[in-house]
């Protein structure tokens, strides 16, 4: 009699799997480690069941139930159980397979975890690992020292000693501890009174009058780093920890001026190289945009480093180059930002950068946005303050002489072309005054063009009743002005009164005044 057939599950081989390259990252990694306890499952995901052999197939089924069968909701009989759990393992299933939504979680640039290549996230786990250990030995130490303070003894009757080797020890302790938190987390750490570099100072809080009823709730860190701060102030301490220190609390509070100061005075008494503070400085630059506290330091700094590199025309060039292009990247954020501009004229200034490069840089910026007051207010600078084509110290409301008539015909026909794409704008108007004033040159001199942007002045009646057009209120301001010096007070006085009627009432108490002027003109 044959023997009977069991009733059992295949017990097919699966396939061997194809080899596959070593895992970039922890990420393919884990995806690599998921696959591999939940086998059939790649190939099932990507071309469906049908695609699977039958003992892919088998293999796969067996993976889906068994967290069910393992929990008691899905029951079989005892036989196939027995034969199911054979099955399963001979094929190595594991009970809890691998979490394929894993969050590896980040570190301190916020870049994941698990885009880490596998040995780089050992690395980490190893630091982690010394960080805690270091740890460990840290608290040690604290606690041996409260013990001592405390005059407590051992067992054996013997006071606990914190010696001088136990100190140096926790120096390289909390030296190493500080690497590895500002490597692992970004932690600069602000404990001054536990960082054995400070033991030798003591701090001096901040001391409220007594029932003062707007007292500043100043954060823990805060308060602690400024109270280190007045006392190496106090002590005229210029030295690396200080500077650092001032680092730490740039970082709290960046316009806090005074310690901008200090941290200067620190550079120039250490004579520290400059170029690595500006490096330093383009940093917190970029973070806090609109803080003065930075381009007066750096301005500070130029001051200093100057004389230094005087000799040194490529040295000049050089740093004129770096500067300039920190300051594109600049302007690149804000167009408009105050004081990046004014460092940009104190620079021109001071590394003698007029010509070409500058002019074409405001035309350029002006070409993007014709409305940038800064960029028109700084070509007038490095066009008519250039030493090779002005008079030193001339003011800039007045006539030089020294500019070549060239210039101003040149700069006269520039904001001509400016003024016709934006009429109203009234940047391109103050420039052209500018340049007929530095010119020399009488306001009649624009009369004609200023007349393109105005029609049918002061009509009331007849065919052109209705039909005055003004196009540009400035241009009409210049006319006033134009005609007074042609001894036209009639017309000049209708260009005053059309402003303050209709082209620009809200400032009708100031024509009104220039009306008053003609009169007595």
């Amino acid at each position: 009699m044959p023997p009977k057939s069991r009733t059992a599950v295949s017990k097919a081989k699966n396939p061997e799997p194809a080899l596959e390259s070593e895992p970039a990252s922890v990420k393919e990694l884990s995806q690599s480690r998921y696959y591999q306890t939940n086998p059939a499952t790649k190939r099932f995901e990507a071309d469906g069941l049908e695609a699977l052999t039958p003992a892919e197939r088998q293999t796969w089924a067996n993976a889906q139930l068994l967290p069910r069968v393992a929990g008691k909701q899905t029951l079989l009989p005892a036989k196939v159980e027995r034969e199911y759990w054979k099955q399963v393992a001979k094929d190595s299933l594991p009970i809890r397979p691998l979490r394929r939504d894993y969050e590896w979680g980040t570190d301190k640039t916020g870049r994941n975890l698990g885009d880490y290549a596998p040995r780089d996230l050992e690395a980490r786990r190893r630091a982690q690992d010394r960080l805690a250990a270091l740890t460990i030995e840290h608290e040690g130490f604290l606690a041996k020292r409260d013990l001592q303070a405390r005059g407590a003894r051992n067992r054996k009757g013997i006071a606990y000693e914190v010696t001088e080797e136990d100190i140096d020890e926790e120096k390289r302790r909390r030296a190493e501890m500080a690497r590895l938190n500002k490597d692992l987390y970004n932690d600069r750490g602000s404990a001054y009174s536990t960082d054995p570099e400070w033991d030798d100072v003591v701090p001096i809080p901040a001391v409220e009058p007594e029932g003062a009823l707007a007292a500043i709730a100043y954060p823990d860190d805060y308060a602690e780093a400024m109270s280190y701060l007045r006392a190496v102030m106090a002590a005229e301490e210029s030295s690396p920890r200080c500077l650092r220190l001032t680092d730490h609390i740039i970082s709290m509070n960046p316009a806090h001026y005074t310690v901008w100061l200090y941290r200067f005075k620190i550079i120039s008494t250490l004579n520290l190289p400059v170029p690595d503070e500006i490096e330093w400085l383009n940093e917190v630059a970029f973070a806090h945009l609109k803080n003065y506290q930075i381009w007066h330091h750096r301005q500070l700094l130029m001051d200093h480093h100057y004389p230094q590199i005087e000799g040194d025309a490529e040295a000049v060039k050089a740093l004129g180059r770096s500067e300039l292009q920190f300051i594109a990247t600049m302007l690149a954020e804000d167009t408009k930002n105050y004081h990046v501009w004014s460092y940009r004229q104190y620079l021109v200034r001071k590394l003698n950068l007029f010509g070409l490069h500058e002019l074409l840089a405001t035309q350029n910026l002006i070409e993007d946005d014709v409305r940038n007051n800064s960029a028109w207010s700084h070509r007038f600078l490095v066009v008519f303050s250039d030493p090779a084509a002005s008079t030193p110290g001339s003011h800039a409301t007045e006539h030089d002489a020294a500019v070549p008539a060239n210039i101003v015909d040149r700069e006269i026909g520039y904001a001509k072309t400016k003024i016709h794409l934006a009429p109203q704008n009234q940047a391109a108007w103050n420039y052209l005054r500018g340049v007929l004033a530095k010119g020399g040159r009488r306001m009649v001199e624009v009369k004609a063009f200023s007349e393109e942007f105005v029609e049918h002045l002061g009509a009331e009646d007849g065919a052109a009743a209705g039909d005055e057009v003004v196009k540009s209120s400035h241009a009409l301001d210049c006319l006033a002005e134009a005609y007074l010096e042609e001894g036209n007070k009639e017309q000049a006085k209708l260009c005053l009164e059309r402003l303050a009627v209709k082209w620009d009432p809200i400032r009708a108490g100031y024509w009104k005044y220039r009306q008053q002027l003609v009169e007595v003109a």
